[in-house]
């Protein structure tokens, strides 16, 4: 009988195995994701990882109708932040599995040990497991936050067979694991961190979660294109997949939720770093407008829709003549291409001679927006430079702009307006499809426009 093979391949991005390696990934049609990793031992058949109520055997299986299922909502557990529970749909839900993305000291471990610290003085037994600090080290790092109390306890552990021997032991009511790349198992004989371990490693937790009723968060690095390092596969595993962005000189930070099983995607929390930990920021829009120039050229309020919730964003831009053969142009917080793309249209429309210019636009406040409601406000802080003509700072701009300098409508424009009178604007151009949104509101000035030339003459 021929022994089975140690290893096979498989594919990063959806986890396809292969005996042999191979340019493309068959199944998703990716180039060059396959490695190389130990191939997952063949199970007995019957034999569940865990006892619960999640290990249900073939002989028991039964399936069911609509009618005959529970549909009562589940409590959900508050987190203690706001923000947070808003990205998670209203809070924690029993036995899911959640995925916390980040750049390294983005504030990731930060965050979650404040939840911790949050759901424990709720009364909730909550459980802490860092493959990366010993507990001394985590000792000192909560001393920073201030007091703890309630059922918390903190274990150092890397070996996810001793972890899953303890969580059935104490049976806490939620879980952190940091982080999924530090985790192992004996019988996968690659190294921590490898494909073949994540994979082997999220699956016995998702079991755990379901099987044991525990909420469990796992903490993912992220490799330099911004992805969670391991299969891409794993977000597809979990219940809900969060990042946290931000640059780390600066003091916001934002946590997005880009998979959520329970609730809405792309909804946004905003916190800001603090000498104790991170605190959460109530009105994302009055901190990102905090101070901002008054009749400054190339400076426009906009507003960008994060969700179901609006932030106004300052878009600044400075144009100047080239001093070079090749103009120079940057993009900070938005699309490139896009910047491009719209620098090119009001070359071709309006006559403007932006080739010959450097061209540097930045999005104040450090978020990174791509929502084509972004282009109009863009195109107006690119020609306020241009002309270094100001532009009033109760005056908001928001609207696609297609490349014959249309401007097109967007979505929930009332939300726009309303954060708009919120916080004391007075004139606000946008989409003449857009203009029914608000023809009866009162305190602001609704400016409907078809193109960027009515744009411009009703700014300047």
């Amino acid at each position: 009988m021929a022994k089975a093979k140690a290893t096979a391949f498989f594919c990063k991005e959806c986890g396809y195995e292969s005996a042999k390696w191979m340019g493309q990934c068959p199944a998703c049609r990716e180039w060059n994701s396959f490695v190389e990793a130990p191939a997952a031992a063949k199970a007995a058949p019957g034999r569940a990882v865990i006892q619960g109520p999640a290990a249900v055997f073939a002989s028991a299986a039964e399936p069911k109708g609509l009618d005959a299922i529970d549909g009562d909502p589940e409590e959900r557990m508050s987190t203690g932040f706001k923000e947070l529970d808003g990205v998670l749909g209203g809070g924690l839900v029993p036995a899911s599995l959640l995925l916390v993305g980040g750049d390294p000291g983005i504030g990731k471990s930060t965050l979650l040990l404040q939840v911790c610290r949050n759901m424990a003085m709720q009364g909730h037994h909550i459980l802490y497991i860092s493959g990366e600090e010993s507990l001394r080290q985590i000792k000192l790092r909560a001393g920073r936050m201030g007091h703890f109390e309630g059922d918390l306890r903190f274990l150092s552990e890397t070996n996810l067979d001793v972890i899953t021997e303890v969580l059935k032991k104490y049976k806490p009511e939620v879980v952190i694991i940091d982080s999924i790349q530090t985790m192992f198992r004996d019988d996968v004989g690659s190294a921590p961190g490898s494909v073949g371990q994540v994979r082997e490693s999220t699956n016995v937790l998702m079991q755990l979660a379901k099987g044991l009723g525990i909420t469990i968060f796992i903490v993912g690095h992220v490799t330099k294109e911004g992805t969670v390092a391991g299969p891409r596969m794993l977000e597809h595993m979990v219940d809900t997949v969060l990042y946290f962005e931000g640059e780390r000189n600066a003091s916001y930070r934002i946590l997005r939720g880009v998979k959520n099983r329970f609730g809405s995607t792309n909804e946004i929390g905003v916190f800001e770093m603090g000498e104790h930990g991170l605190e959460e920021v109530a009105n994302p829009s009055e901190h990102m407008l905090n101070g901002r120039p008054e009749e400054a050229s190339g400076s426009v309020v906009t507003c960008a829709m994060e969700g179901s919730r609006p932030i106004l964003l300052e878009v600044q831009a400075l144009v100047c003549r080239t001093n070079f053969g090749m103009p120079r142009r940057t993009a900070a917080g938005t699309d490139y291409n896009r910047v491009n793309l719209l620098m090119a249209v009001l070359e071709k429309r309006l006559g403007m001679r932006l080739s010959e210019c450097d061209a540097y636009l930045n999005i104040a406040g450090g978020m990174r927006i791509s929502e084509p409601s972004l282009d109009l406000g863009i195109v107006m802080a690119l020609v306020s430079s241009y002309q270094d003509s100001p532009i009033s700072g109760k005056t908001l701009v928001f609207g696609e702009v297609g490349l014959s300098g249309e401007v097109r409508g967007v979505g929930m424009a009332d939300q726009r307006i309303n954060e708009a009178v919120k916080l004391g604007f007075d004139t606000c151009i946008l989409p003449r499809s857009n203009r029914s949104a608000g023809k009866n509101r009162e305190g602001i000035r609704l400016i409907g426009v078809s193109n960027i030339q009515e744009a411009i003459e009703a700014l300047f």
